[in-house]
C-alpha cells in the first residue's frame, strides 16, 4: 500500500502531539530523508492551535472516571479529529505547501487514560490498557492524506508499558559515538532518555522521571483562581523560597525510587494529588509564591534524583538536554543546573542545539508514523518492558 515511500528519498510529513498539559495541538511538517545511513529530519514549519477553553475543561472531565462516559468521549474522540485536521492544515499552509505535497501524518492523539501496571477488574485477566482520542479516519477525511494514529496500544499489545515512546527517535537523531547523552523532557509529565556513549538500540534507557510541568501549571491555576494556567518564564517561582519541609513530603512519594521500566501521568499526579498539597498547604501556610516555588524544585529534584538512583550506576553524561514546555521556565532550569551541577552537567536545552523544544515530540511522532507506513520497527522494548520490538500505529485512508 506504501509501497512508494520505500523508494523515496524524502519524504515530506506531518507530526502532531498534544500531551499531559492539555494546551493545545503541536504540529511539525517536516522533511525526512537519510544521510549516512541514519534519518535527518528537517522541520519546515511549527504550528500550535490551542484547545478552545469549553473543549480544554471537556477534555480535563475525561480525566475522572465518574464523568467519562462512553458517549462524551465518543463526542470528543471526533471532535479532537477535527481539531487536529485543522492543526495539520494550518502547519502545512504555514509551510508554504498544500496537502497533496505531503505523504503522511502521525498523530499521537490525546491521552484521556493510561494504565501500564497490570489492572485486574471483576475477576478478569489482568490487562494493562490505555486511551487516547482523536480519530484518525477524520483526520485523513479532512485533510486527504493517509494517517497513522492510536501508536501505544501496539506496544502494550506486546506487553510494554506503551511508553515513553519518544526515545526511539531520540536514539535515531541524537546518540554520540564518543560522549553520553541526557535528554529530558519536561511537558506535563518528564521523562528522560538515556544514551550510553555509541550505544546499541538494546543499550538505551528511558522511564518518566515524575511530574514535569503538570502540578506547576495546576497549583498556579489553584491560587490565581484560574487567571493563569502556568508560570510563564517561572516568573512566579522566582519570586519565592522552596519550603524544606514540603519538598521532602513529596518527595516521599513510591514512584520516585519504582525501578524503570516505568512510566506515570495525571493519574497519579493528577487533580488528587494537587488537591493534597493544598490540603498540606492549610496546614502550614506559606505564600503562593513559595508553594509555587516548591513544586517548581520538586521536578527539578526528580530529575537529578532519576540521575543519581539509575543512570549512574550505569554511565556519567555531560550533558542534559532539556526539551518540552519546561524548558522556557527559566526557574525550572535554573534550580535543575543547580541540582545538577555537583554532578558535572552542564543543562542545555533544545534551542541551544538549533532544534525546537516545541517541535521535539511532533516530530517525533512523524517519524514513528513513516515507520510504520513502511512496516518497520518503530520501538525500543529495552524501554518500555515490551516482550519484543513491534510496528506502532493504526492506519487510517483517507476517502477515494
Amino acid at each position: 500500500m506504501f509501497e512508494s515511500l520505500q523508494q523515496k528519498p524524502v519524504c515530506r510529513v506531518v507530526g502532531m502531539m498534544s500531551g499531559t498539559s492539555v494546551d493545545g495541538v503541536d504540529a511539525a511538517v517536516v522533511e525526512i530523508g537519510r544521510k549516512d545511513g541514519a534519518p535527518c529530519v528537517k522541520l519546515l514549519a511549527f504550528e500550535n492551535k490551542p484547545y478552545p477553553e469549553a473543549m480544554r475543561r471537556q477534555i480535563f472531565a475525561l480525566f475522572r472516571p465518574e464523568s467519562s462516559t462512553v458517549d462524551k468521549i465518543g463526542y470528543m474522540n471526533f471532535l479532537l479529529g477535527e481539531h487536529y485536521s485543522r492543526a495539520a492544515l494550518s502547519a502545512i499552509e504555514k509551510a508554504g505547501l498544500k496537502p497533496e505535497d505531503i505523504d503522511l501524518i502521525g498523530s499521537h492523539g490525546q491521552t484521556i487514560w493510561h494504565e501500564p501496571a497490570l489492572q485486574q477488574q471483576d475477576g478478569l485477566p489482568p490487562l494493562r490498557y490505555t486511551v487516547q482520542i482523536g480519530e484518525g479516519s477524520v483526520i485523513a477525511s479532512r485533510t486527504g492524506i493517509p494517517t497513522v494514529s492510536d501508536f501505544r496500544v501496539g506496544d502494550m499489545a506486546v506487553g510494554g508499558q506503551g511508553a515513553p515512546l519518544v526515545p526511539f527517535s531520540e536514539y535515531l537523531l541524537y546518540r554520540r559515538a564518543d560522549a553520553s547523552l541526557l535528554l529530558q523532557n519536561i511537558g506535563g509529565i518528564g521523562n528522560m532518555t538515556v544514551l550510553p556513549a555509541g550505544a546499541a538500540a538494546e543499550d538505551v534507557f528511558a522511564f518518566d522521571t515524575g511530574p514535569g510541568n503538570m502540578i506547576i501549571d495546576a497549583v498556579v491555576s489553584a491560587v490565581t483562581g484560574g487567571e493563569k494556567t502556568f508560570d510563564e518564564g517561572g516568573a512566579m517561582a522566582a519570586q519565592g523560597q522552596v519550603n524544606p519541609e514540603l519538598l521532602a513530603w513529596l518527595s516521599r512519594d513510591a514512584y520516585y525510587a519504582q525501578q524503570p521500566p516505568k512510566t506515570t501521568g495525571r493519574e497519579r499526579f493528577g487533580t488528587q494529588y494537587v488537591e493534597g498539597i493544598l490540603a498540606w498547604r492549610r496546614e502550614h501556610p506559606m505564600s503562593d509564591a513559595d508553594l509555587v516555588a516548591t513544586v517548581t524544585d520538586l521536578t527539578a529534584w526528580s530529575i537529578a534524583d532519576a540521575y543519581e538512583r539509575f543512570v549512574l550506576p550505569v554511565c556519567t553524561a555531560g550533558e542534559l538536554i532539556v526539551g518540552g514546555g519546561g524548558g522556557y521556565n527559566r526557574t525550572l532550569l535554573a534550580l535543575l543546573q543547580r541540582r545538577l551541577s555537583p554532578h558535572g552537567i552542564r543543562v542545555r536545552t533544545q534551542e541551544d542545539l538549533g532544534f525546537s523544544s516545541d517541535a521535539k515530540e511532533a516530530i517525533a511522532f512523524a517519524l514513528m508514523a513513516l515507520c510504520c507506513a513502511r512496516g518497520e520497527v518503530n520501538t525500543l522494548p529495552g524501554v518500555t518492558g515490551a516482550e519484543r520490538a513491534c510496528v506502532m500505529g493504526k492506519i487510517s485512508l483517507p476517502p477515494r
